[in-house]
């Protein structure tokens, strides 16, 4: 009877100490049900929608960008304009060509000094071709002229000189461009243009330079 009474005894303890593993025991992580990866709203993919090409007819076209004519006769008149950094070329039988220039380092305002990096502004003539010059051919203009003189002399200082449209500077591998305003105040085109300009400019062609 006394075993019997050990028994259930233990038994008891036993259950006892289970029920509080149950309690006690750490509990595994809830499995959580598979989601998609992305979560919200999900709107139906709409079919594409593509609007037809229209082709505008001829009359609403812009005109096709046709390359300039090359000079092919005698220059008459040459006109540079700085702000636009842009120089046209008008002669005798043809159109007009236009070029894109580079001015001297300080562009802005009328050339009143030597050394001021300043290209002249006014009416001027080609009144020399250089094909030795230091750059790519060179056609000088006849800066300073008596005015320009008169006022350097009253402010003693020298008017500066030697202002010409000319190409690429000698060093300087053909076919390349130097980029910005780079002169002393001299009119600078490309290599090819400048063979085409001096090719047909001569001794007293008109060279109006504008601000």
């Amino acid at each position: 009877m006394k075993r019997l009474g050990g028994l259930f005894s233990a038994l008891c303890l036993v259950a006892a100490l289970w029920a509080l593993w149950l309690i006690w025991a750490p509990q595994p992580a809830p499995v959580q049900p598979s989601r998609p990866a992305a979560e919200g709203w999900h709107w139906p993919r709409l079919p594409e929608f593509r609007l037809p090409r229209i082709t505008l007819p001829p009359i609403f076209q812009p005109p096709p960008v046709r390359p300039e004519t090359p000079i092919a006769s005698p220059v008459q008149r040459i006109l540079v304009e700085k702000a636009a950094r842009r120089m046209t070329v008008y002669q005798e039988n043809g159109p007009p060509r236009t070029f894109s220039i580079a001015l001297g380092f300080s562009p802005e305002g009328d050339k009143s000094r030597e050394g001021d990096g300043r290209t002249p502004e006014g009416i001027f003539r080609i009144d020399r071709l250089n094909r030795q010059s230091a750059y790519h051919l060179s056609m000088g203009i006849d800066y300073p002229q008596p005015r320009h003189r008169q006022a350097a002399r009253q402010a003693g200082i020298s008017p500066g000189g030697d202002i010409m449209i000319h190409g690429q500077p000698n060093q300087v591998p053909d076919g390349y461009r130097v980029k910005g305003d780079w002169t002393a105040g001299c009119i600078a085109v490309t290599n090819a243009e400048v063979e085409e300009i001096f090719a047909h400019a001569g001794i007293g062609t008109e060279v109006e330079i504008r601000p």
